[in-house]
């Protein structure tokens, strides 16, 4: 009979397993499905196809032309009045003209800013792709944490359901007062009203996982267990040395720059008429984006440096907020066993004891749900939240 249980317990845990939405597949999902990624995916074909444009330029052009005519030779004559031929002439003329451009400067700072506008598509695109990945996060958690503390507040509201029943039944008895009942109705109705918050909390937090990720039948499917780290940097340092060569928003800006550099040379060998204007306004979009360059570098070291700090904090906050929880689950068992053995223990207490569990089970799923978006906002910070880093392909 154990053997037949065993067997049962373990098939169900397998067909749990089986069903379940897994973190790596809920972002593969985000990954290959999610439009506003396929819209940036076709940025980077076009930025492709304009290179192939630009390429084109270069290549030998070839021009074609010829003429025919027909000349009717039946009727001529030679000057004696004999016929000088029984056939018609039919002359044609064909020219062929194969032209190469061999040095163009404006064209080549054109093909170089093409090249250049294909690496920065791709920076885009891991920009686009970071942004995804986290919102996908966020929305895995999220609805794991709105199911979490929806959980809590059911429990909350029947406990305090049938605190609220007992009171009755001991002020019937003579053991407590109306104002003890009264004020047991008062946290039942409180818990209620958090009760129906949460509910509307965990429909937005799964409105907002369709929306990012796709259609999910069973939130109970989430696998919170499936949630994994990748290495993160052991220090600040190291963190914003990665993030000089894998920040896209530091590589888009440094590209540009490259780019506006590229115009401005296109714009000295214009020789049309506004070409002195087009020069004076190339240098100041070139001094602009370097000017851009320069504030993003030091926004990324900001950046970093916030997202480390983020991180350690919401480490340490966790492991108090655990303990926080442990306490309050010893402090509420024994205040409500000596409430119901008769004790001096008053009905307040034991409503401040609830509340104060409920509130550290609350600050917990917050807590573990934000220990998890720090880690990976700082993979963010640093550029290595794409799809290769975090092994989706």
């Amino acid at each position: 009979m154990i053997r037949i249980l065993l067997i049962i317990t373990s098939f169900i845990f397998l067909l749990n397993n089986a069903s379940a939405e897994t973190f790596s597949a809920a972002l593969k999902k985000a990954y290959n499905d999610n439009n506003e990624l396929n819209a940036e995916r076709e940025s980077l074909n076009i930025s492709e196809q304009e290179l192939k444009i630009s390429i084109s330029s270069y290549l030998p052009s070839v021009t074609l032309s010829g003429s025919k005519s027909s000349e009717d030779t039946n009727k001529l004559t030679n000057q004696n009045g004999t016929n000088a031929t029984i056939s018609d002439v039919d002359p044609t003329v064909q020219s062929l003209t194969i032209t190469q451009t061999l040095i163009d400067f404006g064209r080549g700072a054109e093909l170089s800013k093409s090249k250049i506008g294909i690496e920065l598509a791709k920076a885009k695109l891991l920009k686009k792709e970071q942004e995804i990945l986290y919102k996908s996060i966020e929305a895995y958690t999220g609805l794991i944490s709105a199911n979490e503390k929806l959980k809590i507040n059911k429990s909350n509201v029947n406990l305090l359901d049938r605190q609220v029943e007992t009171d009755r039944i001991r002020l019937e008895r003579g053991n407590i007062s109306l104002s003890d009942v009264a004020q047991s109705e008062s946290s039942l109705a409180g818990a209620q009203a958090k009760l129906i918050q949460a509910e509307n909390d965990f429909l937005t937090s799964k409105l907002n996982y369709e929306n990012v990720i796709g259609t999910i039948n069973d939130t109970e499917a989430l696998d919170k267990s499936s949630i994994t780290i990748v290495n993160l940097p052991n220090e600040l340092n190291s963190a914003i040395e990665i993030s000089k060569k894998g920040n896209p928003d530091l590589i888009i800006a440094q590209l540009e720059y490259e780019q506006s550099k590229k115009d401005t040379t296109s714009a000295r060998s214009d020789l049309a008429p506004t070409a002195y204007a087009n020069l004076n306004k190339n240098k100041s979009l070139e001094t602009q984006k370097n000017l851009l360059l320069n504030n993003m570098i030091k926004k990324n070291q900001t950046d970093v440096a916030s997202a480390w700090s983020n991180y350690q904090s919401n480490k340490s906050l966790l492991n108090s907020v655990r303990a926080q929880v442990n306490a309050a689950e010893i402090a509420n068992e024994g205040i409500v066993a000596e409430y119901n053995s008769g004790s001096d223990r008053t009905t307040l207490e034991v409503i401040q004891s609830n509340s104060l569990l409920l509130n550290a089970q609350i600050s917990l799923a917050d807590s573990e749900r934000n220990y998890i978006l720090s880690q990976f906002n700082l993979l963010k910070s640093i550029g290595l939240l794409n799809s290769e880093y975090l092994k989706l392909r």
